[in-house]
């Protein structure tokens, strides 16, 4: 990793030096101990501060789609178009955070000469829930990474934890921990997780009967308490204004109603039909551990067997739910 920071640092710092950058997006130090947090930097001399490990958690592409299309909406307010700027965003990116801004690409969000893509090799980062469980909920004072385990100083003393017992449940299974796309790749492609046990949980609640299927949707959604965390993390989640706070017409109260909590999350969650890229952002920062990991990964197993696409995965694909062919059958509409 030592390796990387350094190539990343020298990279950030010649992209910005040679101005063929704005701003990089990327992770420093967080000011918790075994955290990292995301950083701007807008000049060469901030790129010491660029940090890559596996405390690097936030899907990054979130914050390339909102500086552009910050900048977009300013530049209208110029009359004289000759005096319009464009503005090239560089940014840190892993696997799940190359696939988003593929997709932002294919949603025409913004030009594909918009963001210059630092391709990092991902080998998961630390669940701070899993984390937490493991030293008992002691505060966590100090720590440091030798080789796969974690040796860390806390409140109730030293402890050893095994660095794949705390990783993210959607690392332990990503099938692209490596960028799908970069214009400068840090460093060699990392090894590949259990893909093969990707959809395990989904198929098994898949057996579950319908009225256990429902018990547990609602045993979930009874835990949100509405604070919208998972919608601001999410890359896909860009629309100006979001349908739960849609007036006119009002398609779900405002209220902490169970109803219209439920039928948020339900409407959010099909929102990211082919378009969830299981970076675990939402899950990362509930507040309420609210599984909303299952129905994600339940919609992404239904695209690849009826589509044969996945998320992001390649800029030749169209997304499944943006095209159209003349002889498909469509036999569920009349057998559902």
């Amino acid at each position: 990793m030592e390796n990387i920071e350094k190539k990343l640092r020298e990279e950030a710092k010649k992209l910005l030096a040679d101005k063929k950058v704005d701003v990089i997006i990327g992770y420093e130090q967080g000011t918790l101990p075994l955290t990292a947090t995301p950083c701007f930097i807008t000049s060469p001399e901030e790129a010491d501060k660029l940090v890559w490990n596996a405390y690097c958690v936030h899907n990054l592409a979130k914050y390339v789609h909102d500086i552009l299309a910050a900048h977009k909406e300013a530049q209208k307010k110029i009359k004289n178009p000759e005096d319009r700027k464009n503005k090239v965003v560089g940014v840190v990116a892993k696997g799940c955070t190359s696939r988003s801004i593929v997709i932002h690409l294919q949603e025409k969000q913004y030009a594909r000469e918009d963001v210059v893509i630092l391709g990092v090799p991902c080998t998961g980062y630390v669940d701070r829930k899993k984390l937490g469980i493991a030293v008992g909920g002691a505060d966590i004072i100090d720590g440091a990474l030798a080789g796969s385990d974690l040796n860390l100083k806390t409140s109730a003393g030293d402890k050893k934890v095994g660095l794949k017992d705390v990783l993210a449940e959607n690392c332990l299974t990503c099938r692209f921990n490596n960028p799908v796309v970069s214009d400068i790749m840090i460093g060699e492609n990392a090894p590949a997780m259990e893909a093969d046990k990707e959809y395990d949980k989904v198929t098994a609640h898949e057996q579950l009967s319908a009225e256990d299927r429902w018990a547990y949707f609602v045993k979930e959604m009874d835990k949100c308490i509405r604070c919208y965390a998972c919608r601001q993390a999410c890359p896909s989640c860009y629309c100006k204004i979001c349908f739960v706070e849609q007036t006119q017409p009002q398609f779900v109260g405002l209220s902490e109603d169970k109803t219209d909590t439920a039928l948020f999350q339900m409407l959010r969650i099909f929102h990211m039909v082919g378009r969830c890229v299981d970076c675990g952002s939402c899950v990362s920062v509930c507040p309420m551990g609210v599984d909303l990991r299952t129905y994600l990964k339940k919609l992404d197993k239904d695209v690849v067997e009826l589509f044969a696409q996945r998320a992001g995965a390649s800029m030749d694909e169209v997304p499944p739910l943006s095209t159209y062919k003349e002889h498909d059958p469509e036999d569920f509409i009349y057998n559902p």
